[in-house]
């Protein structure tokens, strides 16, 4: 199994595949990394060499944040705003949505489940 970034990714899956298991690439990082290796698309990562697989290695650890250091800094990210009071801190310090949506009736994943409320029939 092969072992990049601190994940175990998948070996019988094909190598642009596979690496969108790792938290912080996705479909077009995936693709810059392996044409930059020189990997062909349907190569899997049981194919792999130990070249190649530390030539991906060196160029997702050189090119991009990911795994710890990108939650990291998300996390951070979300803390600043929480710190500075801002309408976007103090959504996120309630819980409710960020980005504008209405909360009137949706937004049950942000808001949790519904809390009755005493003496409200309609």
């Amino acid at each position: 199994m092969a072992r990049i970034a601190g994940v175990n990714i998948p070996t019988n899956k094909r190598v642009v595949i596979a690496l969108q298991y790792i938290h912080g690439i996705g479909e077009k990082f995936a693709k810059d990394i392996t044409e930059g290796a020189g990997i062909p698309a349907e190569r899997r990562v049981n194919e792999l060499t130990d070249a190649e697989l530390i030539q991906i290695r060196e160029a997702i650890d050189r090119d991009y944040v990911v795994e710890g250091d990108l939650r990291r800094n998300v996390a951070m990210n979300i803390k600043r705003l929480m710190d500075l009071g801002n309408y976007r801190g103090l959504r996120h310090r309630r819980g409710l949505p960020v980005r504008g949506q209405r909360t009137h009736t949706n937004a049950r994943t942000r808001k949790g489940p519904a809390k009755a409320i005493a003496g409200k029939k309609k």
